[in-house]
């Protein structure tokens, strides 16, 4: 089966000329794709019947994903679903929305989308790092996630706003894919979403950091530092390198140079781990005036028994960092409570019984 989500919109055009009808047909597909949510070729009336036929006969289909499971945080704010793929495998999705910025607007409607089914990387303190990783996913099957969210805000009158790479998987480890689904959803004949509003997160893998530069792509980047030396980091991330600190720390520098977009460093707090003032000062060291942003992030409960360090503690490691000239904030969390925040996604059964 050939998924029409997958094509670009110029492959799409090139299809329809291919089969013998003019160029306008494409755009006939397109919009009905990104804007009508057909479930099936038939659900696009516009098109020729005969058209339609040979696009099933050659195994053209709409892979739209199937909402298994929802639950949805006592706020209303944060929907997480489960969702099945065309190639009948489960992923995570959530959708994490805030208040509008003035009386009467959209509220920012940002969708977390996953690249793979589990994930190699095995962060000791992530929910999705300790189910092990599966399979990646293709680039139509990140798009139905999108889409399918899409649908949903559609129906209340409100649409997707923002995009981040921070579901399940690591996405540097996925690139082509989630590359090219990066380009269907910018793309302005397809999905059509900024490009500015698009964060793709990562553990650090320097080689996908320097390739996604060369991109020219407007997007932000978070990669995920959770410690300033080496030793401690290997510990929470065994399949960082010896000298991944410098690494990525590098890498991201290198980023901004090329792009002028400024880099994230997400850093996950842990108490009595990686939260102390020695720390705290270490990590000012380290980021002192590269231009970057610390988003901390006190840790959710996941299947480790890390602990969330004291609102105290995360207020004392916050202003040293502030102190020292580096940027940073306190991540507010949406949906700890179902188990959709950060680290915690695993399709896990369990994770939908509220």
């Amino acid at each position: 089966m050939k998924d029409l989500y997958r094509l670009f919109p110029e492959e799409m055009e090139q299809l329809v000329l291919d089969m013998g009808y003019p160029r306008y047909r494409a755009d006939q597909i397109l919009l009905p794709l990104y804007y009508k949510f057909p479930k099936n070729i038939d659900d696009i009336p516009q098109l020729p019947k005969k058209l339609r036929e040979e696009l099933t006969t050659n195994g053209y289909v709409i892979g739209s994903a199937k909402e298994t499971y929802r639950v949805v945080s006592d706020d209303g704010d944060t929907t997480k679903l489960l969702l099945n793929l065309e190639n009948n495998t489960s992923v995570e999705t959530v959708l994490m929305q805030y208040s509008p910025s003035k009386i009467g607007g959209h509220p920012r409607s940002t969708i977390c989308v996953s690249t793979q089914i589990g994930c190699a990387m095995g962060c000791v303190f992530c929910a999705t790092g300790q189910m092990g990783f599966e399979t990646n996913l293709k680039a139509e099957h990140i798009v139905s996630q999108v889409i399918h969210f899409a649908e949903l805000l559609e129906q209340r009158g409100e649409h997707v706003t923002n995009l981040v790479f921070m579901g399940m998987g690591e996405p540097m480890a996925n690139y082509d894919e989630m590359i090219r689904a990066i380009r269907i959803l910018t793309h302005d004949r397809g999905f059509g979403l900024g490009q500015r509003h698009i964060t793709i997160s990562t553990i650090g893998i320097p080689s996908g950091i320097d390739k996604l530069a060369e991109e020219n792509l407007q997007i932000g980047l978070a990669i995920s530092l959770h410690a300033p030396n080496n030793e401690l980091r290997k510990k929470l991330i065994p399949t960082a390198s010896s000298h991944s600190v410098e690494e990525i720390i590098d890498a991201g520098r290198r980023y901004y140079k090329k792009t002028g977009r400024r880099v994230t460093f997400e850093y996950v707090m842990m108490a009595g781990i990686n939260d102390s003032s020695k720390i705290a000062t270490q990590l000012a060291t380290l980021l002192h005036g590269n231009g970057s942003h610390v988003n901390l992030i006190p840790i959710n409960p996941t299947a480790g028994d890390f602990l969330r360090p004291s609102e105290e503690r995360i207020s004392e490691f916050e202003q040293i960092l502030s102190n020292a000239g580096v940027n940073c904030t306190v991540r507010v969390e949406k949906g700890t409570e179902i188990s959709a925040a950060c680290g915690q996604l695993r399709t896990d059964m369990t994770n939908f019984s509220k």
